[in-house]
């Protein structure tokens, strides 16, 4: 029985998609002289993903089956007052799940891309920028201290603003970019303060002896506070969560991201940058563990987006943005389990969702290019004959999506519902109803799209712009303007999606859950905290838990908008038009996504634009520069000027001058003395 990995296989891992970004960004494009061209570079790309996924499924093996281990520093960057800054990886159960995620997404998402974006002219350029992605996600979840921790979280972010911008002369891309890269740097900056605290207080940035140490940081308070240290240096970790895993108020950057090629809309949002703050929660479990008001901020937090940001999709036409709404809502989940203690279950539907939520995308993808890049599913309908893979590869994805028993989704799904059931933090029982009805919602916005683009009446006749594509390409309206099913690097990936989407919930809830697979990775008191106690308790296998399913509200909630999506949209169409005209300022809030953008543009940007030039202005120009740098040189200027008055160089001045001085004098002392006379 192996115990211990090698430090170089697992250096391979992040460096092979390195090597495939640098090759295809630099001799694949402009920048090096275009001396590889398309097929080298989505070959050697593809590779270093390839190499990565074997390596990661390797090391999974080791790690699960042979008990494995990794937890060393590979190399020290520098040392500053006994503080270690290092670059090591620390392999454990968690660390080895997410390799194996990250680099099958993103192998599917690579082999995808050949199809997607044959046409583009950064066709190698978009290869080396989503080899870099998987590169930085990987450096993320392999690192073993908050120094690389924070490169990687950094690193995602920057790529993630080339990708969204990838498409640069669209104004609306280069919006959404700036938008992401923002909102992100508000949480980071709340990410940094924590990592900050951590460094301050333990005086080191290794996960092990920070971990170790955590007892201690428990007892203290933050100074000039009665605030316990632990709650706050969770919160500002958690925030630098809600920026990168788009949690309530700082989700607004996701569902404009979409302005990117639909490929990096399945990297960033299935498996790779929105899941890094549940995995850097869940990596952080023996601190959160001893902070109840840190966990109860989650928990509501998570219900909230979890909630609210589902009801966005019930109203979005765009393809994208519907599945945007959804991993909005998903990521909530994932947030209020992280909040009930349950960390297990959060990275347990982090799994499940990234299979089916990039199913879920490049299926949306492959309907996009199916339908001549029309993304309105208002024009779509009766796809399904025409596109036969997309089809029902769709419907197993948004089936996974909405928890159907025995489907990969319902295993982790229900049982965060189950586990915040179980929680007794304050405000639980507001995020049981938000999971709760957000069971209903999801439903029924997942099969409103499902309904919309594969069955009913043919509509894409009917759209106005159903003869140009998003680049200006003329489609005739005879037969070539039917939908066509995509080429096999599009259904490919698509196929391989879908069966992980089905049954890897079966195959790993037991070890996953209830079993050693996380024993060492995260941390939880059972005695404070008993959710996952209590889930166990209750487990008798996956089969029996999909079986008691079926009388459960879960089931019976989603069943409901399953068949309310049918009738409004399949027997009685004109229904949603009468419900929108009845619910104007409803659909009006909705459409304007609570009015978090203006919020944001109009209130607080402004603000900080105002506040900035009245500092500019007021503080800045008229007060340093106008009355301390200005003013003391004009002061200086007049004192010299009045001196240079009194120097005549004429000798009876200076004469007149000094006797005027011995005057004066004489007349103090005198005055003095007689004043102390009369005093005594």
């Amino acid at each position: 029985m192996s115990q211990t990995l090698s430090a170089s296989t697992l250096l391979v891992v992040p460096l092979a998609p390195l090597a495939g970004a640098i090759l295809a960004g630099i001799f694949g494009t402009a920048f090096g002289g275009n001396w590889i061209g398309r097929r080298l570079s989505h070959s050697l790309t593809i590779l270093g993903v390839l190499v990565a996924f074997v390596l990661s499924a390797m090391t999974l093996k080791s790690v699960a089956l042979d008990g494995a281990r990794f937890n060393e520093t590979l190399y020290t960057w520098m040392v500053v007052g006994g503080l270690k800054m290092e670059v090591g990886f620390l392999v454990d159960g968690l660390t080895a799940m997410m390799m194996c995620v990250v680099t099958f997404v993103s192998l599917m998402v690579h082999i995808y891309t050949i199809g997607y974006m044959e046409e583009d002219d950064g066709y190698n350029r978009f290869f080396a920028y989503i080899s870099l992605f998987t590169f930085s996600m990987l450096m993320l979840v392999m690192s073993n201290n908050m120094l690389q921790l924070f490169f990687g979280w950094e690193a995602v972010g920057l790529v993630s603003y080339l990708l969204i911008g990838f498409w640069f002369n669209r104004p609306s891309a280069i919006f959404a970019n700036m938008k992401a890269f923002l909102v992100n740097r508000v949480g980071d900056f709340g990410f940094i303060l924590g990592i900050g605290l951590i460094a301050a207080y333990a005086g080191t940035l290794n996960y092990t002896e920070a971990f170790g140490r955590a007892g201690e940081l428990a007892k203290l308070s933050f100074p000039g506070t009665d605030w316990m240290l632990i709650t706050v240096i969770c919160i500002c970790l958690f925030i630098g969560a809600m920026g990168k895993s788009a949690q309530f108020p700082l989700h607004v950057w996701l569902p404009d991201s979409m302005e990117g090629p639909t490929p990096i809309s399945a990297l960033i949002h299935a498996a790779t940058m929105v899941t890094a703050g549940i995995f850097m929660v869940a990596r952080m479990s023996p601190l959160f563990e001893l902070s109840d008001a840190a966990l109860s901020f989650i928990l509501v937090i998570g219900a909230i987006t979890a909630l609210f940001m589902g009801f966005l999709g019930i109203i979005q036409n765009d393809i994208k943005r519907v599945v945007a709404s959804s991993t909005l809502s998903q990521l909530g989940y994932m947030t209020v389990a992280l909040g009930a203690s349950a960390y297990s279950v959060a990275v347990f539907h982090l799994m499940t969702h990234a299979f089916f939520k990039a199913l879920l995308f490049l299926a949306a993808g492959s309907v996009i290019i199916g339908m001549h890049h029309n993304q309105d599913i208002r024009w779509m309908g009766g796809v399904r004959k025409y596109m036969p893979i997309t089809w029902i590869t769709s419907l197993l994805g948004s089936l996974a999506l909405i928890g159907t028993p025995l489907f990969a989704g319902f295993y982790s799904k229900d049982s965060i519902i189950e586990a915040v059931h179980e929680s007794h933090l304050p405000g639980a029982g507001f995020a049981y109803f938000a999971v709760l009805a957000g069971v209903f919602v999801t439903a029924f916005y997942s099969f409103r799209m499902y309904f919309l683009v594969f069955h009913g009446k043919e509509r894409y006749d009917q759209n106005p712009d159903a003869h140009h594509d998003d680049h200006g390409h003329d489609h005739a309206h005879g037969d070539d303007h039917k939908p066509h099913e995509s080429p096999w690097v599009v259904t490919v990936p698509l196929v391989l999606l879908a069966i992980p989407s089905v049954v890897i919930g079966f195959m790993t809830i037991q070890p996953m859950l209830f079993g050693d697979f996380f024993k060492d990775a995260i941390i939880v008191d059972a005695a404070r905290h008993p959710a996952m106690a209590e889930l166990a308790r209750l487990f008798h296998g996956p089969v029996a838990m999909a079986l008691h399913a079926l009388s459960t509200a879960p089931f019976w909630l989603a069943l409901a908008g399953v068949a309310l999506s049918w009738y409004m949209y399949m027997v009685n169409p004109a229904l949603p038009a009468a419900i929108k005209a009845r619910c104007g300022p409803i659909y009006t809030l909705l459409d304007n996504k609570y009015y978090m953008d203006w919020i944001n543009e109009r209130l607080l940007a402004r603000g900080a634009r105002g506040l900035g030039q009245g500092l500019w202005k007021i503080g800045d120009e008229k007060f340093i520069d106008g009355a301390l740098v200005n003013g003391s040189w004009r002061l200086v200027g007049w004192v010299a000027g009045v001196a240079r008055r009194l120097q005549t160089g004429y000798i009876y001045h200076y004469a007149l001058v000094m006797l005027v001085g011995v005057i004066v004098l004489m007349t103090w002392f005198v005055w003095r003395d007689y004043f102390t006379l009369l005093i005594k």
